[in-house]
């Protein structure tokens, strides 16, 4: 059987036809890429859902989206950071439940800088107020193409090689990367664009966006290892560490 992949979803208000109502929605990207993949997609509704539905899920895909709010990593609330806190509350009870399964993760653009918080890290609310950093974000609607380069000897780097062309629509970005979590990916810029928990079955997170395009092997390495059967409890230290950010270097 192909293994069951949850992905998160967004809560926007949405128009359609006579409709304009808030609806649950996700790219259609995401679960075109999982099904190409060889996995069989499960849409995963905000707000609907907690963390219990882990337990029959083979993989985790956490979606992109709006910004995570800064109080989950200590922080006030900038002037460009838009926040979806039910969203939050509703991604880190599937976050947490997958982690103290040792589910395989794939985590994107926001899943990435959630994955972060949540394991203590923080994250930079608006790149462009840093300097030396170049546009990841070309506006609505559209990608930023960078050339991003992995670590020699990382997943990330096994799977793309020592550099890939990635499609990038991010503001933040990753500050102090949390104890748990390894970067393995730069762009040209120093910003990190992955990270990793080589501890893990499977455990991924990409700035940019790997459902856009064709190439598929981040979703096929996430199918690859959704598809072994036994499910794994980990203690909570072993699944959040100290929870005290480090700084790192670009």
């Amino acid at each position: 059987m192909r293994p069951l992949i949850g992905i998160s979803t967004y809560r926007e208000q949405a128009t359609w036809g006579f409709w304009d109502v808030p609806a649950v929605l996700l790219p259609a990207a995401y679960a075109d890429a999982v099904a190409a993949a060889g996995g069989e997609p499960v849409l995963l509704p905000t707000g609907s859902v907690s963390g219990d539905v882990v337990a029959r899920l083979d993989g985790l895909v956490l979606a992109g989206g709006a910004d995570v709010d800064p109080a989950r990593y200590g922080e006030e609330t900038g002037p460009h950071t838009a926040t979806r806190p039910e969203r939050d509350a509703s991604e880190i009870a599937l976050l947490e439940a997958a982690l103290e399964r040792d589910l395989p993760l794939l985590a994107v653009c926001r899943g990435m800088q959630l994955l972060n918080a949540v394991l203590g890290g923080t994250l930079l609310q608006h790149l462009p107020d840093v300097p030396g950093t170049e546009p990841h974000q070309l506006g609505l609607g559209r990608y930023a193409e960078r050339t991003v380069r992995t670590a020699s000897g990382s997943r990330l780097g096994t799977l793309l090689g020592p550099a890939a062309t990635v499609n990038c629509h991010h503001h933040q970005a990753l500050d102090r990367i949390a104890p748990a979590l390894t970067a393995s990916a730069w762009a040209e810029d120093g910003v990190v664009e992955g990270v990793e928990d080589a501890a893990r079955r499977f455990c991924l997170a990409v700035q940019w966006h790997p459902e856009e395009g064709e190439d598929l092997r981040l979703f096929k390495e996430l199918v690859a290892a959704s598809s072994d059967p036994e499910p794994r409890q980990v203690d909570s230290e072993r699944a959040f560490g100290s929870r005290s950010s480090t700084s790192t270097a670009p």
